[in-house]
């Protein structure tokens, strides 16, 4: 092998072992970051919330080993039906995305099994058309008591639903005894919290 094959393949080796412990570093600041901006927006929008210790039991919910994910904070939420919120990071081949779980307390998910729900956007044309319109989509129940509930719908639309990008989803979680409503990161309006408050409520009442 030639001397400038040899240096190459310990350059490389040398960047990838230096590389990995500065990506990690950097992935444990931008997630604390992601956590501290998103609680200290809670307070400007007049959400009464605290942080929760590491290792807290909410931390488990929804995150299974091989996943790529992994719950980087959680805050705890008062006087209303979102029971906590947790800043998730998902790992993957493309870098590293965040997303947030809003947890809520759901008891008959012990006894009864549930499906996944999901919240569909409607364009008001194929291409760079303004949302104009939601349906959910999944479990019947669920499905059913949300499009029901006009009030959700108008204030789903007046939020820029865009930024959403996954859309919103809700995972039962059997185990824990919680649903998920998972989102996209993003710092909400009021307009969006009070929404999935409005979800969190009908989660709560009884699916």
């Amino acid at each position: 092998m030639e001397w400038g094959g040899i240096i190459s393949g310990l350059a490389a080796a040398a960047a990838v072992a230096i590389g990995i412990p500065l990506a990690l570093r950097s992935r444990k600041k931008t997630a604390a970051g992601n956590v501290k901006r998103f609680f200290q927006h809670l307070g400007e929008i007049g959400v009464k919330a605290s942080l929760v210790e590491k290792d807290a039991m909410q931390e488990k919910v929804g995150i299974s080993r091989g996943s790529g994910q992994r719950a980087e904070g959680v805050i705890k939420i008062d006087g209303r039906n979102i029971d906590y919120i947790n800043v998730i990071s998902v790992t993957s081949q493309y870098g590293v995305r965040y997303f947030l779980d809003y947890l809520v307390t759901s008891p008959s998910l012990s006894v009864e099994k549930k499906k996944k729900t999901k919240m569909v956007m409607k364009k008001s044309s194929a291409i760079l058309g303004r949302v104009a319109d939601v349906e959910w989509k999944g479990d019947d129940y669920l499905s059913q008591t949300l499009n029901f509930d006009y009030r959700l719908k108008d204030k789903l639309l007046q939020t820029e639903l865009k930024e959403l990008k996954d859309s919103i989803s809700i995972f039962p979680e059997q185990k824990y005894e919680y649903a998920r409503v998972r989102t996209t990161y993003l710092l909400p309006s009021p307009d969006l919290f009070e929404a999935i408050d409005i979800i969190a409520k009908y989660v709560k009442s009884g699916w």
